[in-house]
Parts: C-alpha cells; sequence; structure tokens
C-alpha cells in the first residue's frame, strides 16, 4: 500500500508541473471546465458526458506527455538539431490532431443542445 500512495504523490505531483510549466496546459484546464459547465447547463445524457471526460483526458494528458518529450528532448541536446525539432514537432501534432478531433466532436454533441435551447 505504501507503493501505492508514492506513486499517486509522484503522479500528482507530474499534474501539478504540468500545471506549473505549461501556458497551454492551463488553457486546456480552463477549456474543461467550460466543457463541464456546458456538460451541465445543457443537461447532456451519461454517455455525452462521458465522451466529454474522455475528450478532456486525453487533450491533458497527451499535452503532459508532449511536455515531458519536449523535456526530455532538451536534456539531449541544448543546441538547435534537425531531429529534436522533428521530435518536439511529432509530439505537439500529437496534442494538435486529438484536440482537433475533441473540438469537432464537441461541437457535434454542444451546438445542436444549443440550437435546440435557443430555438
Amino acid at each position: 500500500m505504501q507503493g501505492f500512495i508514492k506513486s499517486f504523490y509522484y503522479a500528482m505531483s507530474g499534474v501539478y508541473r504540468s500545471w506549473q510549466m505549461g501556458r497551454n496546459f492551463r488553457v486546456q484546464i480552463v477549456l474543461g471546465f467550460v466543457a463541464l459547465g456546458l456538460c451541465i447547463a445543457l443537461n447532456l445524457l451519461i454517455w455525452e458526458w462521458i465522451v466529454v471526460l474522455i475528450l478532456i483526458g486525453g487533450v491533458l494528458a497527451l499535452e503532459t506527455l508532449n511536455s515531458s518529450i519536449e523535456k526530455l528532448c532538451d536534456l539531449i541536446s541544448v543546441d538547435r538539431d534537425p531531429k529534436i525539432k522533428t521530435i518536439k514537432d511529432l509530439s505537439a501534432g500529437a496534442v494538435l490532431i486529438f484536440s482537433v478531433i475533441a473540438l469537432v466532436i464537441g461541437c457535434m454533441i454542444f451546438i445542436p443542445k444549443i440550437i435546440l435551447l435557443l430555438s
């Protein structure tokens, strides 16, 4: 049990570091709370909540992985290296792809409900 508590502490420390170091992570947290507010305001169905929560978690997890890859790359080389740039670009691209898909799915869930609410 002691090992589990320690590993949980280390993981929470990683989340806190993501918050401290990552402007994008903080923006994505705020957007996640906006999405959760919309879930409450629009009275989403349980499956819609699940989808939104998975998307929020996926974006935040990928952003954290992206930050860790960037930090690792910075440890390997402080000089401008085209191979390191490619690695960083690929990892940022993964976050972008998932974020765009999350936005599209979010629009598919929220826009019809907003239109229905306004009509």
